[in-house]
This record gives C-alpha cells, sequence and structure tokens, in this order.
C-alpha cells in the first residue's frame, strides 16, 4: 500500500500544481512523470487500473480544461503511441525494418480527406463531403486499405532482409509522398502540394447547447482526446493478444533467425505479410482521425523524417516492447511539442531582457541558438547515448532484455 499511496499522492501533487500554475511546463511533466510511476509502482492490478482510468479520464481532462495546449499534447501523445505501437510490430516482434511506415499514415489521412472535403467534387462530380457520420465507416476503410497497401508492399520485398529492406520500404514512403504532391493533374485528387481543405469532423455525441458555458473548440479538443484514447486502448489490446498468439510467437522467431525459423515449419511468406498488413493497418485508422482533428492535410504531414521520428520512437522505448512503445512516443512527443520549444522561448525572453549571465549578456546570443531548431540532433545524441548505456530501451521487452544482458561469468 505504500506505493500505492506514493503514486495518489504524487498524482494528486502534480494535479494541484497545474491548476496552480497552468502555464507551467514542468507542473505538467511532473503529471506525466506521475503516470510513469503509476505504471512501474507495485500496486494491485486493479487498483492500478482504476487509478490509471481516473489519471487519464477524469485529470488530464480537468487540465486540458484549464490549459487547452495539454490536451493538443496529449492527442498528440496518443497519435503517435498508436503509430509506435504499429511500427513495433514490423520492427520490434517481425524485425523487419520498415522506413517508409508513414506512407500508410498517409494513406489513411487522405482517405477521409479526399471523401470528407469537397475535394472528392473534382474528382467524382458533386455529393460531396460526406456527412459526418461516415468518419466512423472510414475508420475501418482507412483499416482495411492501409492494410491491403501494407500486403502489396510486403509482397516485392519478401526476399529482402536488412538494409536493403530498409532502402525499398524508404523509396516507398517517398512514392507515397510524391504522389499525394503531383495528383492534382490530370486528375485533381489530392489537390497537390496545397492540401486539403476543410475536412469534416466526426459528430459530437451531444449537442454544443447542452453546454452553453464551454467554447465548442474545446468540446472537440475533449472529443478527439477520448476518441484518440479508445483506440490507442484498442491497439494497446490487440498488440498484446498479438504477441501472446502463435503468430507473435512466429513473427519472435522470424526476428531472431529466419532460416532456423523457416526450418521449424514457420510460413515466412505469410507472417511477413500479416506483420505487414497489422502494422499498416493501425496506421490507416489513426491516419483518418488525425485528418480530422487537423482539418487540413498537405503532402509535408508525411515526409521520411515523420517516419524516422516513430522508429525513434521505438528503439528508445525498446523494440518488441508495447509499453515502451507508448513510452518512446511519449518522451519524444513531448520533448517535441514542450521541452525544447519551451526552453527556446525562456531563453528568448531571457535575450529580449538583456540577463546577464556569468558576466555575458544574452541579448548578443546569436538568433540561430534556439533548442527547437535542433530536435533532430537532440534525437541523434539520445538515441547514441541509448546505445551506449541501455540499448534495450528504457522499458524493454523481458526477451530482448535477456539477449543483451551480459553472460554472467
Amino acid at each position: 500500500m505504500s506505493h500505492a499511496a506514493g503514486v495518489l499522492v504524487l498524482l494528486a501533487a502534480s494535479g494541484y500544481a497545474v491548476s496552480i500554475f497552468p502555464h507551467s511546463i514542468l507542473a505538467f511533466l511532473l503529471f506525466q512523470l506521475s503516470i510513469l510511476a503509476l505504471y512501474l509502482a507495485r500496486m494491485r492490478p486493479w487498483l492500478k487500473t482504476t487509478v490509471a482510468v481516473l489519471a487519464l479520464c477524469v485529470m488530464m481532462p480537468a487540465i486540458g480544461t484549464i490549459n487547452g495546449y495539454y490536451l493538443e499534447v496529449a492527442t498528440q501523445v496518443g497519435i503517435f503511441a498508436a503509430l509506435a505501437l504499429g511500427l513495433n510490430i514490423v520492427v520490434g516482434l517481425a524485425g523487419l525494418l520498415d522506413l517508409g511506415y508513414v506512407a500508410f499514415f498517409a494513406v489513411g489521412a487522405y482517405l477521409w480527406a479526399i471523401f470528407g472535403s469537397p475535394q472528392a467534387n473534382r474528382v467524382f462530380g458533386g455529393g460531396f463531403p460526406l456527412a459526418p457520420g461516415w468518419f466512423f465507416v472510414f475508420l475501418l476503410v482507412g483499416l482495411t486499405v492501409a492494410a491491403v497497401t501494407g500486403v502489396l508492399l510486403g509482397l516485392p520485398v519478401l526476399r529482402l532482409r536488412g538494409d536493403y529492406l530498409a532502402i525499398v520500404t524508404l523509396g516507398f514512403g517517398e512514392v507515397i509522398r510524391v504522389l499525394a504532391n503531383n495528383l492534382d493533374k490530370p486528375i485533381n485528387l489530392t489537390n497537390g502540394p496545397k492540401g486539403i481543405t476543410p475536412i469534416e469532423r466526426p459528430p459530437l455525441p451531444f449537442s454544443p447547447a447542452l453546454l452553453p458555458g464551454v467554447a465548442p473548440s474545446l468540446l472537440y479538443s475533449l472529443y478527439f482526446y477520448f476518441l484518440v484514447l479508445l483506440i490507442v486502448g484498442i491497439v494497446v489490446v490487440v498488440n498484446r493478444r498479438l504477441e501472446n498468439s502463435h503468430i507473435g510467437r512466429a513473427w519472435e522467431a522470424i526476428r531472431e533467425d529466419e532460416t532456423a525459423a523457416q526450418a521449424m515449419g514457420v510460413p515466412l511468406v505469410r507472417s511477413k505479410l500479416l506483420a505487414f498488413a497489422c502494422g499498416a493497418s493501425f496506421a490507416g485508422v489513426i491516419g483518418v482521425l488525425f485528418a480530422a482533428k487537423q482539418v487540413f492535410i498537405n503532402p509535408e504531414s508525411f515526409t521520411f523524417l515523420e517516419s524516422i521520428g516513430v522508429l525513434a520512437m521505438v528503439i528508445l522505448g525498446g523494440m518488441g516492447s508495447i509499453p515502451g512503445a507508448v513510452l518512446g512516443a511519449t518522451v519524444v512527443t513531448v520533448l517535441n511539442l514542450q521541452v525544447l520549444k519551451g526552453f527556446s522561448l525562456w531563453l528568448n525572453e531571457l535575450r529580449n531582457a538583456g540577463t546577464v549571465v556569468l558576466g555575458y549578456d544574452l541579448a548578443n546570443l546569436p538568433t540561430q541558438l534556439e533548442p527547437a531548431k535542433y530536435e533532430r540532433m537532440v534525437f541523434g545524441v539520445i538515441l547514441v547515448l541509448m546505445m551506449i548505456f541501455r540499448p534495450a530501451g528504457i522499458l524493454p521487452a523481458r526477451r530482448r532484455q535477456r539477449e543483451l544482458a551480459e553472460p554472467q561469468q
């Protein structure tokens, strides 16, 4: 009970700190660390689940009503957590290095963006955008189309391994981005680099008139937060079931030694195609939601660097680890959206105020010295340090941790 009491006190203290200091990045980081402490605490499963539901479904929305930016950060964390969990199947479980994973994300996003906006009228003549309720149908459509796309990618690369597979998947991701950038002629399907807007949002489950004092933008932010939370929960459950099934064990066998796995009767073709399809389907679903949330998308949302970012999340958290993928997505997203940008703003405030530190006037600092501009370098440094000091990741899978452990003398 001491662990439970400590976690409850930490959650309560962090929630109170955010309410008192709604614009403090440190207070919100303390709340996020308290959720990590909850996961690591030795508590009974039912109690841990109850406290987690309380933190994510009650405290987090309450914090979001105090400062809407925190709710945006939490929603972005959920989106990238779902992407990382999908890539974790392909890279972490099956050992297939995919550098074009964001292509499946783009497929789902453009599906709803085209049919959920007036853009489809340029192709089909009229009758669009579809009603907002079609959003939920397109979640399944995005899942199916992205899974089929994953199979189509997997078919020609089944014989490839390692670097060759990575190069082909990288090329596939760039092909999808270039197609989105150029399919504005002769038929304007994607509107090219201009992007597509406005995109329909899903209907609220109740009329905004029932809460006259709440802004519609806040209602939609809360709505998308809970939608993302629901999707991440489903993806985690599916991942757990797959990991503990014979399919998951086949993927792990392929990852460890493809030749030995084939000799033991593991169907390589079917297993690899299934890995690509499962990973891609999660990205397709979250892509549909991303398009509806952003209301605007263009090809610049699906660059190669986005695939590298998701891969960094999986490696940082621990390849093959479900909680590791979620933690990796949280760390990278918060580092990008909060820590580096917040540090840049704070540094600019000190520069503008003419603060002097150790005899040096910060007003003389070059304007190029902004941490937010060096996020990729920061990610690179973190990954290098992780590979040196903790190669299995922050929360590694047990089997992966045993593989990398030093042999006992």
